[in-house]
């Protein structure tokens, strides 16, 4: 894809990220007296309390941009550049959005709040990881942790959050901070289904022409492949199995690729929960 068109199409992504993050915002979480989760739930909260204590409204994207400025420096140098970039574009939208867009109420169902408040505030994140950005603060955190270990680690961000929700318990009722659970449980859950980048599947391929279809796969990723030759218990032929572990989004360029090779390949695929050692990962840019 020619870089420029690379970058529009990212950046519509953003825009239609923080467009919905911001309607998740003023729609839901305004409307049920809800906290999300991260550095926009800190925002909320504190933004809610200087309001209450203190009798000064202090804009939501203030706080929100504020908080976001030490991580977003780190993220810069350790993660990468592009990546940033488009996480402060996105992050910034979201602050400007939430001051443009009023607030309404679409319904009064606490319930329902709280369930599609989090699709939408899900869906918006798992936009901005496909565009290869994020809604900075703990998105940030989670991807640094995930660069890391090879593995997802959206689960701790809401262990995190919890947190947040037991500090937001105790200073404005537990009614809202139970709501906000459900809130932050199916936004973490939608993100963990759309997005595939840090999971990890094993394939295991079955095939007489193991080199002609290693040919042909390694022209399309970097994943290292392992041949373990044996022989099939009923047809007594030389069989080879070729193993690796890739992303979960290869996976059916991968099946496809090797069955064009050899229609009569055998393939085993399985979920893989983490791998150590020399592990290929596209760098973020």
């Amino acid at each position: 894809m020619p870089i420029v068109k690379k970058h529009v199409k990212t950046t519509l992504m953003i825009v239609i990220s923080a467009l919905i993050s911001a309607l998740s915002l003023k729609v839901f979480i305004s409307a049920g007296g809800l906290f999300p989760g991260g550095f926009s739930g800190l925002a909320v909260l504190l933004s809610r309390l200087i309001l209450r204590e203190y009798g000064i409204d202090i804009p939501f994207g203030v706080l929100y941009v504020s908080f976001n400025i030490i991580p977003t420096i780190l993220v810069y140098k350790f993660v990468g550049k592009w990546f940033t970039r488009y996480s402060v574009l996105q992050f910034a939208l979201v602050s400007i959005l939430v001051a443009v867009i009023p607030e309404m109420e679409i319904t009064y169902d606490i319930v329902l709040i709280a369930i599609f408040g989090g699709i939408l505030s899900g869906i918006s994140a798992s936009l901005a990881l496909a565009a290869n950005a994020s809604g900075g603060g703990t998105d940030f955190i989670a991807i640094y942790i995930s660069n890391k270990t090879n593995a997802p680690a959206w689960q701790y961000i809401l262990y995190g959050n919890s947190l947040l929700l037991v500090v937001a318990g105790l200073l404005f009722g537990w009614e809202k901070a139970l709501y906000s659970i459900i809130f932050q449980y199916v936004s973490t859950q939608v993100v963990n289904s759309m997005h595939q980048r840090y999971k990890l599947m094993s394939l295991r391929l079955f095939t007489e022409v193991p080199d002609a279809m290693i040919e042909a796969i390694l022209k399309t990723t970097r994943h290292g492949i392992t041949k373990l030759w044996g022989e099939g218990g009923y047809s007594k032929r030389p069989k080879c199995m070729l193993y690796m572990v890739v992303n979960a989004f290869e996976v059916e360029d991968i099946v496809a690729i090797a069955q064009t090779v050899d229609p009569k390949v055998f393939i085993d695929i399985s979920k893989t929960e983490r791998v150590l050692g020399n592990y290929y990962r596209k760098p973020l840019e």
